[in-house]
């Protein structure tokens, strides 16, 4: 048990980031397949973004909040600059999510349950990178 904590508290912010992460996704997936399911046609591409942006909005929300308090546990005072900070660094995944539904569902004709979670597995391992180097950095000298 003692190896387990050690192991935690030398990984908590991936591992925090990880369930984070994995929650983020649950409420962006939940939110998306809402859309679908209710009023919007993923068969229409038009339709099928604003669903993603949608779906991007709660997750971004819900993750903003986590992130800042669980996974880098941020002493920001300037929480508008930080969370500007944030939301630039998902509007860059954002439109890399869309790209990847545009090119998935639209022109290769997949599922887009199936491509919204593939995008989803991208998105996590980027908005880790850019929220640890660019949001939630430790150092500011950079």
């Amino acid at each position: 048990m003692k190896k387990i904590k050690e192991l935690y508290k030398k990984y908590k912010e991936v591992v925090n980031y990880l369930i984070f992460g994995v929650l983020t996704t649950i409420v962006a997936l939940l939110v998306y397949y809402i859309c679908v399911f209710t009023f919007l046609n993923p068969e229409n591409a038009i339709q099928l973004q604003i669903a993603n942006v949608i779906s991007w909005v709660a997750g971004v929300t819900f993750a903003y909040f986590t992130n800042r308090k669980y996974v880098f546990e941020s002493q920001e005072k300037n929480k508008m600059q930080e969370a500007s900070k944030f939301v630039f660094a998902r509007l860059i995944t954002l439109i890399m999510d869309m790209a990847i539904m545009w090119l998935g569902v639209t022109i290769l004709q997949q599922n887009d349950k199936i491509i919204k979670i593939i995008s989803q597995i991208a998105i996590i391992v980027s908005n880790y990178i850019l929220s640890k180097l660019f949001v939630f950095r430790k150092n500011k000298k950079i």
